[in-house]
């Protein structure tokens, strides 16, 4: 689709928009809106298909679907921003293509909760009358019936599917590696939303970050890097570069090169190919961004022995906070607001007859931690948990019993086989 912008003294500049459904053995559908000048109708197919395998992969009920806007953020104002994020869904709700039962957007490269609010209430403003209607997207802001969690959830997802990878003792065993987090190095590509949460979660969990990769350059410390730290650096200087005790190196793509064990790519796709792929180090490539490896450079790490965690399966914590999101939005209720405090004064009960019955009296900190009943961020962490820690054990079910050779071929055999499930039960197929 194709609509104007009005730009400065009378001029117009037309925007090129996509919205791509690719599966709907569930319903609604269900994929981000990027915001980025190299958008193109190939390229939001091929995300739509990987949104539908995706969310099949992790029992997720929605089916697969993209959108994208041929534009430079960086190039236009908050203003200009808004009015193409509010036109963009006008011609949504025009085509159908977007509601709580029909498609529903998040945020992916290039936009956030901002534009996320945008649409919410662009539909909002059309659809007044439905009362479900927040549901028709998700990323929000909390002030905007958001959820507790979703910031963080694509990243902690990938720090959760990593544990679970580095803990199998064969596979490690097999790279020359113990199991656990606590001795390996890491290099992030990237430090938007995911490569933040990522390696702040990996290194508070023992693990080492060694360097990280932007845009402007890298920065490498052999013995750690304060995640927070640089983050914070880069906000108050808008890089990465020139971070306290930190070697810098001018062309971030370089570190991909550097010794470690685990590799995070969590920018964009098409960064390990042919031409660099022979000179990877690391023994595990996590996935974080989609498509960060071609075909082509795969093959050469495979043929390695490099162990490849797909980001099929690693960044699909964004949806299934997601799916809890709209699942909050439809049902009206927030998470725990129900029960917390009757399980608080449950747990309270128990801990005084605990110390009453053993003579004990708990310190103040070991009774707040006892009693503390689930809120909203705590039941949707411990269900993202539970999602990428099943969905892992299922595709390396698989990939040992079917003896494929990787994670990427299990878990797409995983996903296909929920998929046709789906449509032979729908009878679409005899």
């Amino acid at each position: 689709m194709c609509f104007p912008l009005r730009l400065q003294k009378g001029k117009f500049k037309v925007i090129e928009a996509y919205r791509v459904q690719h599966s709907h053995h569930k319903a609604p559908v269900k994929g981000g809106i990027r915001y980025s000048s190299t958008v193109g109708e190939d390229e939001i197919k091929a995300l739509a298909a990987l949104m539908s395998y995706k969310c099949a992969l992790v029992n997720v009920p929605f089916g697969g679907a993209k959108g994208g806007v041929k534009i430079n953020p960086n190039k236009f104002s908050i203003d200009q921003l808004e009015r193409i994020t509010r036109r963009f869904t006008s011609e949504l709700i025009k085509n159908n293509s977007i509601g709580p039962a029909v498609d529903v957007p998040a945020p992916d490269y290039g936009t956030g909760p901002r534009e996320m609010a945008w649409i919410a209430d662009t539909y909002m403003t059309f659809n007044s009358e439905q009362v479900n209607a927040m549901g028709c997207v998700t990323g929000k802001p909390l002030s905007q019936h958001g959820i507790r969690g979703r910031t963080e959830a694509t990243g902690r997802g990938v720090y959760f599917g990593i544990r679970e990878a580095v803990d199998g003792y064969e596979d490690m065993q097999k790279l020359g590696l113990y199991p656990g987090i606590g001795d390996k190095r890491v290099i992030i590509q990237g430090l938007g939303n995911v490569g933040y949460y990522a390696g702040l979660n990996l290194q508070q969990n023992g693990a080492t970050i060694i360097g990280i990769a932007e845009f402007e350059g890298g920065i490498y410390k052999e013995d750690g890097l304060d995640v927070e730290a640089v983050h914070k650096h880069r906000m108050d200087t808008g890089s990465i570069v020139n971070f306290e005790g930190a070697k810098n190196i001018k062309n971030g793509q370089d570190l991909l090169e550097y010794e470690c064990e685990i590799l995070v790519p969590a920018a964009l796709e098409n960064q390990i190919t042919k031409k660099n792929a022979g000179k990877i180090k690391a023994k595990i490539i996590a996935e974080a961004a989609n498509g960060p490896i071609t075909a082509d450079g795969e093959k050469i790490l495979l043929k390695r022995g490099v162990f490849i965690i797909p980001d099929l399966y690693l960044n699909a914590g964004g949806v299934t906070v997601s799916y809890f999101e709209w699942l909050k939005n439809i049902s009206r209720v927030s998470f725990g607001k129900i029960n917390k405090r009757y399980n608080e004064l449950n747990n309270e009960m128990m801990v005084s007859a605990i110390e009453d019955a053993s003579d004990t009296n708990l310190t103040f900190k070991q009774r707040t931690q006892l009693i503390k009943g689930a809120g909203e961020f705590e039941l949707v962490d411990s269900g993202l948990e539970g999602v990428m820690v099943t969905a892992y054990h299922e595709i390396n079910e698989i990939r040992k019993a079917k003896e494929v050779e990787n994670l990427r071929t299990a878990a797409f055999i995983n996903s296909l086989d929920k998929i046709a499930l789906s449509y032979m039960e729908l009878g679409v197929f005899p």
